[in-house]
Parts: C-alpha cells; structure tokens; sequence
C-alpha cells in the first residue's frame, strides 16, 4: 500500500487487527508514538497520522504518550513537534534539548493524571539545580528566537539538499521538519532499495571532509545541527556532502 490510497491502513489496522485479535483496548494503557520517527529514519508520517492516532485513543479511553525527546525543544521548528499537527497527548516525555547537554529529562502530563501523592515516586538524581537552571535558561534563549532559526534555516537546508536528487540517483529520499532532516541512501538502480554500506561510507567519508553526520534508519544519513546554525553553515554543509557522494560515486 502506498499513501495516499491506503486509508492510514496503519492507523486503522489498531483497530480492526490488534483490538480484535490481540488485545482488547479496554486493556490498553497508554499508545506511545514519536511525533517524528528518530532512530527509526527521521521518517515524518503523513498529515493525518497523529491526528487518528489521538482520535482513537480518546474514543477508547488510552492515554497517548508523545515522545519527544528527540523531537521536542525546537528541533522541528516548533516548540514541540507536536505542535505541527494541532494533537495534545497526555504524557509528554522530552530530554536531550531540554537543557543544552546538561543531563535532564522530564515527563509532562495533563493535571488529570499528575495530581500524585508526596511519597508515590522518586528519583535519585532528579531536580538537579543546576540542570534545572540550564534548562530555564535554553527555554529563554529558545523563545528569544532559536526555534524561528531552526525552522527557516532547516526548510533553507532541505532545500538544498533536496536540490542535489537531480545530480546524485543515491538519494531516495530528502525529508523533514526544521532543522531535523534525513537523506535515505539507496542503490544506484532501485530507489526502493536501501544502501547501509554506502551510507556508512558517505558518513566516514563526509567526517574526513570536514561535516559531522549520524546515522539512523535502514540507510538515512541525519542532518540535525545544533539550532544557532546559520544558513552559511547550511550552504557549507552542502557543498561538503555534495562533494563527498561526488566523490564516492565517480
């Protein structure tokens, strides 16, 4: 099935598949889902995904539970990726970006479900004052105009990137919100067909060069700079991959 003729089969399968045969939904907790698929391959789902996803939770009582700990803190251009599609779960889990590399994560839930008693939950290391007072301080620098940064200067290095599909066949795909964007690597003559060995060789080769990437998914190379990048940077970025599969594709 491809989108657009599938009926968000993936969505309504929950229902006619895993609610009939595996479990009833009345004992389901709680669905968890990445507003963005992050070690998944940076996948972005279609418009209507997450909207259904809550849809149907709401009307089976099962709390939905964001992931956004890679998402989350103006990676996407939003404050949360969330936000892109107008859906509020329940349960919020955000870390990474929270603090600017200081260690802390935190887990945010509508009053409903939070008005806990002293004494029912702990943690060794939690509410360290000083993780704390790093993430007030990133909340600030993010609301001053980090996350407008990372969504004009992401779409500006989409762009580019999606502008060398013409000259290089091994990009399937270039996808993404902000400044979180995957390049899906495949074989020269099968768009469907994911190439990890050669997207292993672009990163080596990319670092050599001078440009940091990641890996994730079956063949994704992640562009995911911190969000102060400059839409120079972006252009250098560019030219460094474009120069690098140029290189290893002769």
């Amino acid at each position: 099935m491809t989108y657009g003729s599938c009926g968000i089969e993936c969505v309504q399968s929950i229902e006619k598949v895993l609610f009939r045969r595996e479990v009833a939904p009345e004992e389901v907790a709680a669905i968890f889902v990445e507003p963005i698929q992050g070690e998944g391959g940076y996948v972005v789902p279609p418009p209507e995904f997450l909207g259904m996803i809550q849809e149907l939770c709401r009307r089976h009582g099962i709390l939905l539970v964001a992931d956004e700990i890679q998402t989350g803190f103006g990676r996407t251009g939003r404050m949360f990726a969330c936000e892109h599609w107008g859906i509020e779960p329940d349960i919020l889990c955000v870390a990474k970006g929270i603090a600017s590399g200081l260690p802390l994560g935190a887990m945010i839930a509508r009053s409903e479900i939070s008005t806990w008693t002293p004494g029912t939950h702990g943690s060794t290391f939690g509410g360290n004052p000083v993780a704390c007072a790093a993430a007030l301080a990133t909340i600030g620098l993010l609301e001053d105009g980090l996350v407008r940064n990372a969504a004009e200067v992401g779409g500006y290095l989409k762009e580019g990137l999606g502008g060398l599909k013409g000259s290089y066949p091994v990009i399937g795909d270039v996808r993404g919100l902000g400044l979180m964007i995957g390049v899906e690597l495949v074989k020269k003559n099968d768009a469907r067909a994911p190439d990890a060995e050669f997207r292993n060789q672009v990163i080596k080769r990319a670092f050599e060069n001078g440009l940091l990437l990641l890996p994730c998914g079956d063949s994704t190379v992640r562009f995911c700079p911190p969000l102060i990048v400059t839409k120079g940077e972006a252009d250098t970025a560019v030219e460094i991959f474009a120069a690098t599969l140029k290189e290893l594709t002769q």
